[in-house]
């Protein structure tokens, strides 16, 4: 595993401490072990695990700004964990609604001792942002219609940040974005080993 996420950070371009690395390959063990009981994600393969979820996540990172983040809907802690580890100088407060995936996280966070992410319960328009986030991150959470209408209330007003994790670009709901909401960029990712198109949409909140 670890040879196998050496030759993909290595392809990616991206240089890590040993820290961060073992972080991320115990990450993917506990995902793995949980997995069996809690169905936590659909790929079942570690190995795949290192493209479809690690890497596919720390890609983002060079594209984000600020220091405080909010991931909604993350699930098993994605694409936060894996930003929370490459990025330990940041906080991430990591949202979902379901209790078992929350749990997980908070194991996560006890067994890796990640200090700079935050699980907690919640339905997205139920959470009271205080102060509000630098950036709302989402990843296959829903369309950009649902995640401004859901999460408008997150980013901070005049330089907080929406990022949209996407397969395809969605040009139909970029020409549908609501008033107070602008288009920053579209940036293509690249992600090793990985089938099919991956874009990061970045809107901005006036």
């Amino acid at each position: 595993m670890q040879k196998k996420l050496d030759s993909l950070l290595a392809a990616a371009g991206i240089s890590l401490p040993d820290q961060q690395k073992q972080q991320l390959l115990g990450y993917v063990a506990m995902l793995d072990k949980w997995n069996k009981a809690y169905n936590l994600t659909s790929v079942r393969d570690p190995q795949q695990m290192l493209v479809r979820h690690i890497m596919d996540s720390i890609v983002v990172n060079a594209h984000l700004t600020g220091s405080r983040f909010i991931d909604v809907g993350t699930g098993p802690g994605l694409p936060g964990i894996p930003l929370a580890i490459v990025r330990p100088d940041a906080h991430f407060t990591l949202l979902d609604s379901l209790g078992k995936r929350v749990r997980f996280l908070r194991q996560v966070q006890h067994e890796l001792g990640l200090n700079n992410i935050e699980p907690i319960q919640s339905r997205v328009e139920e959470f009271v942002a205080e102060p509000p986030f630098d950036g709302v991150i989402s990843r296959a959470f829903a369309s950009l219609q649902d995640m401004l209408a859901w999460c408008h209330h997150l980013p901070a007003k005049g330089k907080g940040r929406f990022y949209a994790l996407k397969g395809v670009c969605p040009q139909d709901e970029l020409a549908q974005l609501p008033e107070g909401i602008s288009l920053e960029s579209v940036v293509r990712l690249q992600v090793p080993e990985l089938d099919g198109e991956r874009h990061l949409i970045v809107l901005k909140a006036h």
